[in-house]
């Protein structure tokens, strides 16, 4: 057993969330879906782009401001096609400063034209941004956050987890009340949870649970997070999904 790691059964940790959800039928129902593999190694580099903008865009923000002015920002950025806003003049990058389609910060319209150089880059060594995410390790989520965060811009912490989430990538998300799942469990990580020690603690435990229940990373990380803390009803969970 790693070290740090619960003695806690997945088993138990899902029947605690099925009874707060009203059942196991109600629990699967709130389980996203992650791509398999084949399905990512076909995400076009454009989506995988217009993804990681909308992450960077949503971080500290209203998410459904940001879901609102969407198509303004699919116009504004090409489509979000990696080679061809990397053909822009620097005047296009200026005049999206003053575009009302989209929400006007700088610093975060910068970080679009430096990840449609990232997604290029990485498709150019592997053939596609999606056929990179398909043929990584699924259980060093770790690894492949540390990519986003170096070579990537304003992908690290939170807005990588959300990324890999919404790309369908299976993958876990640290949220408050996942960790909160993992201390009550026995796993020591901080409240903050975002030390790399705390990331290695939860990694080698949602595998060990992945390894137990047979479960992906994604569906690990959702039963944690239901089971305890605020028991939100499940049609409110299902209609946030939705969104």
């Amino acid at each position: 057993m790693a070290q740090g790691a619960s003695r806690v059964s997945f088993k138990t940790i899902r029947a605690r969330a099925a009874k707060r959800k009203g059942g196991e039928k109600v629990l699967a129902s709130l389980l996203p879906k992650p791509r398999n593999n084949k399905a990512l190694a076909k995400l076009g580099d454009d989506r995988v782009l217009a993804e990681m903008s909308r992450r960077v865009f949503s971080a500290g923000f209203v998410w459904s401001v940001i879901d609102k002015k969407w198509p303004g920002f699919e116009e504004a950025f090409l489509g979000f096609n990696p080679k061809r806003l990397l053909f822009q003049p620097a005047e296009f990058w200026h005049d999206l400063a003053s575009d009302k389609r989209i929400v006007r910060n700088p610093q975060k319209i910068k970080s679009v034209r430096e990840n449609a150089k990232f997604v290029s880059d990485v498709a150019a060594e592997h053939g596609s941004f999606g056929k990179f995410l398909a043929a990584w390790p699924a259980g060093d989520q770790l690894g492949l956050m540390d990519v986003l965060a170096k070579r990537g811009s304003r992908l690290g912490g939170n807005t990588g987890q959300y990324l890999l989430r919404f790309l369908g990538r299976d993958s876990f998300i640290l949220t408050t009340d996942l960790m909160l799942c993992l201390r009550d469990c026995g796993v020591p990580i901080s409240e903050k949870g975002t030390a790399k020690k705390d990331l290695r603690l939860a990694q080698a435990q949602i595998n060990a649970w992945a390894a137990e229940s047979g479960l992906p990373l994604t569906h690990i990380s959702r039963i944690c997070a239901l089971s305890i803390g605020e028991n939100h009803p499940a049609e409110r969970l299902r209609e946030a999904m939705q969104e």
